[in-house]
Order: structure tokens, then sequence, then C-alpha cells
């Protein structure tokens, strides 16, 4: 990815802070000479290798983990993002020399794919997957609420995959190559529009994300 340096985020903690806050991720394999793209869930072990751990799972009968298991692949992460107007700079009204953008964030995350077909390592990761989403809920559902037998068989139909990360690269492209009077206005343009999580990207790049 295009990377200018004012726009690079290199801190594990908070580019795994985006991870958490936005777990849904596209999978990137490769597929002869074209790459193919699957979009999941995964989780984050933070304490497993260099910069951690995805961990998800995928259909059995999707080819991904035939096709992608011990080959590298690329996992892509998007956090709030949002359009610029030119009419949020106070540039503007000085000169006029503005143009449209785009802000966002984004991590990505590459790693050599190993697929698990152990069945109780595939529960830890169900079960795991399940906690995590699960913990928000006032009445937390719980894999083990589900019948054994109907349990046994969704693992069956499914197989894990982990991907400890080898290079953890961030973009925060937040308004950072603009003055301070255009960066608060885009960010009280944001407020007004609604687009919070993103206003505070501009306030504070790396701040925690919505």
């Amino acid at each position: 990815m295009y990377l200018p340096g004012h726009f690079e985020e290199t801190r594990d903690e908070v580019m795994h802070a985006l991870l958490r806050a936005h777990p849904f991720g596209l999978l990137v394999t490769p597929h002869g000479d074209e790459p193919r793209a699957d979009a999941i869930p995964f989780l984050l072990d933070a304490a497993r290798g260099a910069h951690g751990t995805l961990v998800a799972h995928v259909a059995r009968a999707n080819p991904l983990w035939r096709r992608a298991n011990g080959r590298r692949v690329l996992a892509v992460f998007q956090g709030p993002q949002a359009y610029v107007s030119p009419s949020a700079y106070a540039a503007k009204a000085e000169h006029g020399k503005v143009v449209p953008t785009w802000n966002y964030v984004m991590v990505q995350a590459r790693g050599t794919l190993r697929a698990i077909e152990d069945a109780a390592a595939l529960r830890a990761i169900v079960t795991r997957l399940t906690d995590t989403h699960e913990a928000g809920r006032d009445t937390p559902w719980a894999v083990g609420d589900a019948p054994a037998d109907y349990v046994e068989k969704m693992l069956g139909a499914i197989v894990g995959i982990e991907i400890p990360i080898e290079t953890l690269a961030g973009k925060w492209k937040v308004s950072q190559n603009r003055p301070a009077a255009d960066r608060e206005g885009v960010a009280r343009e944001f407020e007004r529009t609604g687009a919070l999580a993103m206003a505070r990207q501009v306030r504070a790049p790396g701040a925690e994300p919505g």
C-alpha cells in the first residue's frame, strides 16, 4: 500500500486496537495468477508471535484453507472512514486552493497461513470467537448452549486458520498533512455530520477507534 511517512502508524498497540474494534477483515490469498479475497471475522491473539496471531475459521467447503495453507497471505482491516469536503478547510476562505479527499484508517497484516483440523483446537477457536463477540450482551450465548451433537456436526463443517503476523502496517490518513486550522475545521465538520470516530482520529491520530 502507498504509505507516506506522515500517514504511517507503527505502534503495535494502536494497530491491535483497530483490529479488535474492527475484526471483520478481508483475507487476500493466492490463486494462480489471480488473488482471491474472502471477508472473515478474526480474533487477535496478541500474546503469540512477533506482532500477534490472527485466528479464525472458514467453511470446510471453502477451498481457501487448502489453497493458502503454508502460503503468505494478506489480511486487511478498515476502521473509520469519511469524505472530506473542501468547505471544511479554513484555507478555502483564505485562498481557495483546496480539493476534496477521503480520510480513513487501515491496517494490513501479512503472515503465513496455517490450517487447523484438530477437533479440540477447533472447539477452542470457536469458543474464543464466540465469547469475545458475545461479551457485551446482557445474556451471552455460549457454545455449550447448543446440543452437543449439533456442535460436533458444526465443528466438522469448518476448518480453523491461524496467521502469525510477520509484518503489520498501519495507515492513518486523518488530515495530518493539513495546517492546524484546517484539521480543526475537518474535525468540526465530522462532528456536525455524525462521523464522530473519524473526528476523534483527526484530533488525536491513533486514538481508540470507534
